[in-house]
């Protein structure tokens, strides 16, 4: 979505949907929620950047759903949130559960969220890389210890749908290769 081609990805799941990071082309957004039939839960953002905000208003507009972001955000989102987000809160979409794992070093709030066979990595990490350290709230330190995080948490070959680029399988010790 949008002019840094972010992944906006709609997690339906029996009757309901959540929307994460609608980063931009809200009509379009709106237009395949309306083909799933699914109703909107949540709208979780994984960081604070536009490129994966920007649409939350029109979501929330069109369909009176909750926004969330992680309480690390607050001084950094520019745009109302209904729930703020800690380490370790779920966040459930029909019989899925979505666990919040903080990984601050992209933004002060950044998560990512666990399902049981994947996760979805926001900006933290990608296929072949990381998301960057040097923007505001930004932390190569943080970064190092949310990898080493990761690296533990993440099972061998899960999925992983990342905020830009393309989904791949997850695999023990490339992570912590990147910083």
């Amino acid at each position: 979505m949008g002019e840094l081609q972010t992944n906006c990805y709609l997690l339906v799941d029996g009757e309901e949907l959540a929307v994460i990071d609608p980063g931009a082309d809200a009509k379009l957004i709106i237009s395949e929620i309306k083909k799933s039939g699914a109703k909107v839960k949540a709208i979780v953002n994984t960081h604070c950047h536009y490129d994966h905000t920007e649409a939350n208003s029109q979501l929330r507009e069109a369909f009176g759903a909750p926004i969330a972001i992680h309480e690390a955000e607050k001084p950094f989102g520019d745009f109302a949130v209904d729930r703020w987000l800690k380490d370790g809160d779920i966040v459930i979409v029909g019989a899925l559960e979505l666990r919040v794992v903080h990984t601050p070093g992209h933004t002060k709030g950044g998560i990512c969220l666990f399902g049981s066979d994947f996760v979805l990595s926001g900006d933290t990490i990608f296929d072949q890389g990381i998301g960057r350290m040097d923007l505001a709230g930004g932390s190569c330190a943080d970064m190092k210890q949310s990898l080493e995080k990761l690296d533990k948490l993440i099972p061998q070959g899960a999925m992983v749908y990342p905020g830009h680029g393309e989904i791949f399988k997850f695999q023990k010790g490339e992570v912590t290769k990147w910083i």
